[in-house]
């Protein structure tokens, strides 16, 4: 996993939204986020994107419910998704208004 996340660093993509129009994207931070999890980093993912855990948690519901379709599955991913926009778009906002 180590060699797996050091590795992944090289190919990382960069924000054409930072880079061209100065600010950071609301999917700013979720690659490196990724890697600090696969290197066993897990608060510092937390600090570096605050939905990481939700959207992990989202798609995790997503699979386990595409096996075992629950009948409230889609309500359950439905609320999954609407705190995962919250969230990041209240991060976002927080970033660009408190950095």
């Amino acid at each position: 996993m180590l060699i797996l996340a050091k590795g992944i660093e090289d190919y990382m993509l960069p924000c054409l939204n930072k880079k061209y129009l100065g600010f950071e994207c609301m999917g700013c931070g979720l690659q490196r986020s990724v890697a600090l999890i696969l290197k066993g980093q897990f608060v510092d993912a937390f600090i570096m994107y605050p939905a990481i855990y939700s959207i992990i948690a989202l798609f995790g519901f997503i699979i386990i419910n595409s096996f075992k379709n629950y009948k409230s599955g889609t309500k359950i991913i439905t609320i999954l998704a609407v705190a995962n926009v919250a969230i990041i778009i209240g991060s976002f906002l927080l970033k660009l208004y408190f950095k």
